[in-house]
Parts: C-alpha cells; structure tokens; sequence
C-alpha cells in the first residue's frame, strides 16, 4: 500500500479520502509488517481506489508481489 501510494504520490489522507476508509485505519494497517490485514471490504475499498487512480498490482512472479503504474 505503500509503494503504490508513492506511486500516486498521494499521503494517507489522499488514500483515506479516495476509498472511504479513515485515516487512522490506514496508518495502522501500513504500519503492520508482512500481508495486509484487515476486513475483506476495507481492503476492497482501498485496493479499488488505488487501482482507479492508476495502480497496477503484480503477483509474485519469482521476484516477490509489486505495484507498478497502468501505461
């Protein structure tokens, strides 16, 4: 979630605004180690948002998981 925020260069606030989610609910799950936690809708919430503004996930190819922008 990081990564793809400074992608955007957006701040949690821009994150918590774009899908709905408040912003101390985002600080605390970027500042869990490992997958993403949460419930099932909040990660929905924010993933869409990310992908909306133009966030493309990478699944683990050999070389890990990833962000990258959509051309």
């Amino acid at each position: 979630m990081k990564a793809a925020r400074a992608l955007l260069r957006w701040s949690q606030n821009d994150l918590a605004e774009a899908s709905g989610i408040s912003a101390p609910t985002i600080k605390r799950l970027e500042s869990q180690t490992g997958p993403m936690g949460g419930r099932e809708d909040t990660v929905s919430a924010i993933r869409a948002a990310l992908e909306t503004a133009g966030v493309e996930f990478i699944p683990e190819n050999g070389g890990g998981a990833g962000v990258r922008l959509r051309k």
